[in-house]
């Protein structure tokens, strides 16, 4: 992508890594402090009991005792990673038919090495900026941009705790999408998945998530799944995450017109990110088979099918999959 330092960085970035936040985090990313031994502390035979207890629930203790400094949580499924490598953000459930018309603390050095990361992400966030408030211009709405939160290793969010293991993920509640820089290591390494307008087309997918909120699809969605089987709740979150899939694309196709971002190759990157990290894909990886009826994203060949249509259309109402029988 063609970006140079006279390129607008968004100023709709918060940037929480560094601060902790592992364990059960508080406002301020400080874990939970356990007292040992003394008045109105523990034993260590209680500390041992307890930490047996958390184990047994799956809580690292480590994480409650240091505020973060162990493993944490990890997503049952995904394999497990070192904590320099681990991904970010969870993806949330909201959608539905039709779209309208037309704080810093001082860097660590793994910090420091994401801070032209950093400085790409606000760039691409500028971007979508950009497009969108255009957007929502044409057909007499009002965008209001999200805010991007950069975190490591966990933080909290009005959606619960967001986990590196989750990878980016949008809240709809504080409308913040959450971003671990180590999962666009492990897109490269694990999934194969290279390039800069991959690492892109993820803040746009999530972006995408925030123009279903605005629009009022995400809370229908919501609604609706809280009166289906898993099966059929599974089923629709998928049409709303091939929709963001979409939006990512004509967003894409928007912002090459209206700043020439694009260059050799990075639809490609896109493409093959939206294939590499397909439901069937994620599936074969992690236990060997594939199980449609718990797809949540899309097959790998959906996820291209609809980030290519809206590319390739430009318009918000080629990204209708609700009205559609053919996904």
């Amino acid at each position: 992508m063609r970006y140079d330092d006279q390129d607008r960085e968004s100023s709709n970035v918060e940037d929480r890594r560094g601060q902790g936040g592992g364990g059960f985090p508080f406002p301020g990313g400080r874990g939970i402090q356990i007292p040992i031994g003394g008045k109105g502390g523990f034993s260590i035979t209680t500390l041992l009991i307890l930490g047996a207890i958390m184990l047994f629930f799956g809580v690292n203790p480590l994480d409650i005792l240091t505020g973060g400094g162990g493993r944490g949580f990890d997503v049952p499924g995904l394999p497990r990673m070192e904590q320099s490598q681990r991904p970010t953000a969870n993806r949330n459930p909201f959608d539905i038919p039709g779209l309208p018309g037309g704080s810093k603390q001082a860097p660590s050095q793994t910090e420091s090495s994401n801070d032209q990361m950093g400085t790409f992400i606000k760039r691409v966030l500028a971007d979508t900026e950009d497009v969108w408030n255009r957007v929502f211009q044409s057909f007499g709405k009002k965008y209001s941009d999200p805010r991007l939160v950069l975190y490591s290793g966990a933080t909290s969010t009005a959606c619960g705790t967001g986990m590196s293991a989750m990878g980016p993920f949008y809240c709809p509640i504080d409308q913040k999408i959450y971003v671990d820089l180590a999962f666009y290591d492990q897109l490269k390494r694990r999934f194969q998945a290279p390039g800069d307008f991959a690492q892109a087309y993820v803040i746009a997918h999530e972006v995408g998530h925030h123009v279903q909120k605005l629009l009022g699809i995400a809370d229908k969605v919501q609604s609706l799944k809280t009166r289906m089987s898993e099966r059929d709740s599974n089923a629709l979150q998928v049409r709303m995450e091939l929709q963001a899939d979409c939006l990512a694309g004509v967003w894409a196709n928007l912002n090459n017109q209206l700043n020439k971002r694009l260059e050799q190759g990075d639809i490609e990157e896109g493409l093959n990110a939206a294939s590499a990290i397909g439901d069937d894909m994620i599936q074969r990886k992690t236990q060997g088979y594939v199980v449609p009826d718990a797809f949540t994203h899309g097959s790998s060949a959906q996820r291209v099918r609809w980030f290519r249509k809206g590319f390739e259309n430009g318009q918000m109402q080629s990204c209708d999959t609700f009205s559609t029988d053919n996904l």
